[in-house]
């Protein structure tokens, strides 16, 4: 509770963590945003310029400031944030909950493979100020791939001067803006929201089919694309140290984004020019080769931002059977820092397409905001029932509710309206993700339907006397089977068939291993209990969704307590060996179902269960899953018998 309460604690380093970890996708979103509100080959006129700086404005209080880092961050599951942990918060009170969490946890994803082409694409682009006809593509593969491949080795040591950079680039971008804003601080009036309605108003024609404003707002969206991480983040950062450096980050983009707006309004007239940026417009000559560097650098941060998320999004999904078991490391030692290399190169590969697809930042720009807008949605929708919870007044959620629900709804409309420029690419990746995660999570509850359980204390004397029986041959000194029975009172028909049919089982001891996978994130606990004592033991652990379920090490440190206690003797029971006191051997069994030709599957859980049987194939096996020593480890194949035909008379002739 210590280490809670800590986390919450304003500090200078952790202010500097925050800029780091948090802001990379947001801080650097003043790359192209503007250039997308104006669109390039566009005239640039005063009314686009106000009208985009006031949406700016609002869109970073209303949906980062207030949404995010005033109402969303309250909702912190023991320190932890991200739509997983709030969905383990809000899940009791409805099961449905679960479709909008899948969805924004697979837009999550979607999102991680734009970020990076789109983020580094426009920092290496401001090098055709010195060679127009440069060839970016090359250049933006090359630096994505080698971030793809330092993620092995663990991150901590850049990590460490993500803090420091990232202040360089806020501090930068304020100065640059800054230097612009002070003669003509007259474009501070476009905070008034009058601005944002007359060019959305200004901009809709319905009897000539016109809807500019809808590729406006789709373009302005683009300024709050890294807000999920404010909240994603929370348990690197707390919540004091991400509202306090908001501030600063908000000022410093603000900032830039005015001064932009006044260099637009100098050249008021011209055409944005393809490939003209008017964030470098903004540097001298002298220094352009300088902030050149800072933004890529500025651009890796906010791709690892989103690797990392990515890592840790997946890890969560796997600990609530929403995503197949998929191999994590653990590169260092550093808090909450984990790899997952199937996700690693899937998010490479999906990189490396885009920018093969759209070629530059501004092609890229279309397929950017469609998937993250759901996500938003989703969050709107998992913190009205959180707020439900939590008792406040019901008009407050009425009114979050309404205003975010409408607002979000707008910028879906206006993204879709980018669809075919490629929107349609993140919408498919979207849908992918979220095929896998209904159809784990969905087979998953087909075969929990259909699962036998049997009072274990009917077969509490048959196990003692085969225990002692010794004309049967010992198949192992301790043997351990993984339940997933809820109760002590009851076990899987399965089991007792493999113990007691399968190749009859004897062993000097039984064990029976359940994990509970808890609503809170780092749960570490286990109890005991002796259901013949000396002959079956159950232990069920309590892990939280961001604990690794390392069962072997796990089960091995409690065998160690049981033996230090006195409560367990794991000494070989034969006789060459307990002279000695050598320790007998453990064995673990693995029960793999699979689907019986011999069931009544409707059609859709029959098309289910087929996914799931080729995710399972791609997937870790349950024994790596676990991370049992193979060694150690028996899997028995089991068929899942959904049901038997019925009412088959056969008629016999002899």
């Amino acid at each position: 509770m210590a280490n809670h309460k800590d986390l919450h604690k304003l500090s200078a380093a952790g202010l500097l963590v925050s800029l780091g970890i948090i802001y990379g996708d947001i801080g650097t979103s003043p790359l192209y945003v503007f250039k997308a509100i104006i669109g390039e080959g566009n005239e640039i006129r005063a009314d686009v310029i106000l009208g985009g700086l006031s949406c700016i404005f609002w869109t970073l209080s209303l949906q980062t400031t207030i949404k995010y880092v005033l109402i969303t961050l309250r909702a912190d599951n023991k320190g932890e944030g991200g739509i997983f942990s709030l969905l383990s918060l809000v899940k009791r009170k409805a099961k449905w909950l679960v479709i909008p969490a899948m969805i924004g946890g697979a837009s999550l994803l979607a999102d991680g493979m734009i970020t990076p082409p789109i983020t580094v694409s426009a920092a290496i682009e401001g090098l055709r100020i010195y060679n127009s006809e440069l060839q970016t593509i090359p250049i933006v593969i090359a630096i994505i791939s080698c971030l793809f491949i330092i993620q092995q080795f663990g991150t901590s040591l850049i990590g460490r001067a993500f803090g420091p950079l990232m202040f360089v680039w806020f501090t930068m971008m304020a100065v640059l803006g800054i230097s612009y804003v002070i003669y003509f601080p007259e474009i501070f009036k476009a905070i008034n929201p009058y601005y944002a309605y007359k060019i959305i108003a200004n901009t809709i024609n319905f009897q000539e089919g016109e809807f500019g404003a809808l590729y406006i707002i789709a373009a302005v969206f683009l300024c709050t694309t890294g807000a999920e991480a404010l909240y994603s983040d929370l348990g690197h950062c707390g919540r004091s140290n991400i509202r306090v450096s908001w501030i600063y980050v908000k000022s410093c983009l603000l900032l830039n984004y005015f001064g932009q707006g006044v260099w637009l309004w100098q050249h008021q007239g011209d055409v944005l020019e393809k490939g003209l940026n008017p964030f470098y417009q903004l540097m001298p000559e002298w220094f352009l080769i300088i902030g050149i560097a800072i933004a890529t650098a500025a651009a890796i941060v906010a791709s690892q931002a989103m690797i990392s998320g990515s890592f840790t999004l997946i890890s969560e999904a796997v600990r609530l059977n929403l995503w197949p078991k998929v191999k994590i490391n653990y590169p260092s030692n550093q808090k909450g820092q984990l790899y997952v290399p199937s996700i690693n190169w899937l998010l490479w590969v999906g990189c490396v397409v885009v920018i093969l697809i759209f070629e530059e930042s501004a092609n890229m720009e279309g397929a950017y905001g469609l998937a993250i807008t759901l996500t938003f949605m989703m969050t709107t929708i998992l913190m009205s029932v959180y707020l439900s919870r939590k008792r406040f007044p019901t008009y407050l959620i009425v009114i979050f509710a309404s205003v975010y629900g409408l607002l979000e709804l707008m910028f879906l409309v206006s993204n879709l309206s980018k669809f075919m420029h490629g929107g349609w690419f993140t919408l498919l990746l979207s849908i992918l993700f979220f095929s896998v995660m209904y159809g784990w999570s969905s087979a998953r509850k087909i075969k929990n339907r259909y699962v036998k359980f049997v009072e274990i204390e009917d077969y509490f004397p048959i196990l003692q006397e085969l225990s002692e029986d010794s004309t049967v041959p010992k198949y192992a000194s301790q043997l351990v089977y993984l339940t997933s029975a809820n109760f002590s009172s009851e076990l899987e028909s399965k089991i007792i068939y493999s113990i007691l049919q399968k190749q009859p089982k004897r062993a000097d001891v039984y064990w029976l291993v359940h994990v509970d996978v808890t609503d809170e994130p780092h749960t570490l606990e286990y109890k005991v209990e002796f259901l013949v004592p000396g002959k079956l033991i159950r232990i069920d652990f309590k892990l939280g969704f961001r604990i690794e379920q390392r069962i072997n090490i796990l089960f091995r440190l409690v065998v160690e307590e049981l033996v230090k206690k006195g409560e367990v003797d794991i000494t070989s029971r034969y006789d060459s060996l307990n002279k000695r006191q050598i320790v007998g051997d453990f064995r673990f069994v693995v029960l793999e179902k699979v689907l019986s030709k011999a069931n009544r599957l409707t059609f859709k859980e029959r098309l289910i269960m087929d996914y799931y049987f080729v995710l399972k194939h791609l997937a870790l096996s349950e024994e790596r899953g676990f991370g049992l020593d193979l060694s150690f480890v028996t899997v028995e194949k089991v068929p899942l018998v959904v049901s038997y035909n019925e009412n088959i008379q056969l008629k016999r002739t002899n």
